[in-house]
């Protein structure tokens, strides 16, 4: 299942322009400072037509593989051919974006760890959208004023990290899992809950020491990461998710998710 849609990414990625972001380092500074997410919905370079058809694309390699009922199916196939879906995808984006935006200025917005109204659709939505926020990444990713954003959400999307990476000088590097943007983070920190005493962080690793998996004892929450430190290859976010399975399933007995 993975694989396959490894390879729908790739198939639309390759058509997706690079944007034109049109961010200066003051604005970056700002964004840091503030605590906001950088990213607006207007500015992605969505294709519509390319979006239907990752929608229900996506939602088919999901029911090929069990991971969807017949009912979530059907769902999301609508969905993805209905005229409201731009203003689906933007709701979907704007849940985590813009609660970390209006959390800067002191009102109470939606969380971003709440759960959503139709968990299937959003998780479609999210895996639809990746080939479009990915290339938004890029853009961000090349300036150097990146390494001032040191919040445990992505200062692009504003979306949760769901895997990491040791750089070879020992730092850990947080990954979106919306846009696969990467930033620094504190080693032994929890990005969920901030918990920070390392008496309450559980770390094991494969026997080969390629990957490792962070567990809070607070939030009982997990995040696995690729050790960098004597690889011979970077981090593919992609690939390491699927090959490192054997690590959520290890996580999960043990009673994290």
């Amino acid at each position: 299942m993975h694989l396959e849609l490894v390879e729908l990414y790739r198939r639309v990625q390759g058509r997706v322009p690079l944007p034109s972001l049109g961010i200066s380092t003051d604005i970056l500074k700002r964004h840091a400072a503030e605590a906001r997410p950088l990213l607006r919905f207007e500015d992605i370079p969505l294709d519509l037509t390319d979006l239907r058809l990752l929608v229900r694309q996506a939602v088919d390699i999901l029911r090929r593989h069990g991971a969807v009922d017949d009912a979530d199916y059907h769902r999301v196939q609508t969905l993805g051919r209905d005229m409201k879906l731009l203003a689906s995808v933007s709701d979907w984006y704007r849940r985590a974006a813009e609660s970390h935006a209006v959390a800067s200025v002191g009102a109470n917005p939606i969380a971003a760890s709440d759960p959503p109204e139709d968990p299937v659709a959003d998780q479609v939505l999210g895996l639809a959208m990746r080939p479009y926020l990915s290339r938004c990444a890029e853009v961000l990713q090349q300036r150097e004023e990146l390494r001032e954003w040191t919040h445990p959400y992505c200062g692009l999307c504003g979306g949760e990290p769901d895997f990491a990476v040791i750089t070879p000088a020992a730092e850990r590097h947080l990954i979106c899992g919306r846009c696969t943007l990467r930033w620094k983070f504190e080693p032994l920190t929890c990005p969920y809950c901030r918990n920070a005493e390392r008496s309450r962080i559980t770390s094991f690793a494969t026997p080969d020491g390629q990957y490792r998996v962070y567990a809070c004892d607070v939030c009982r929450r997990y995040l696995k990461a690729y050790d960098g430190r004597r690889a011979t290859r970077p981090v593919m976010p992609m690939v390491d998710t699927v090959a490192t399975l054997p690590l959520d399933a290890a996580a999960i007995q043990r009673g994290y998710s």
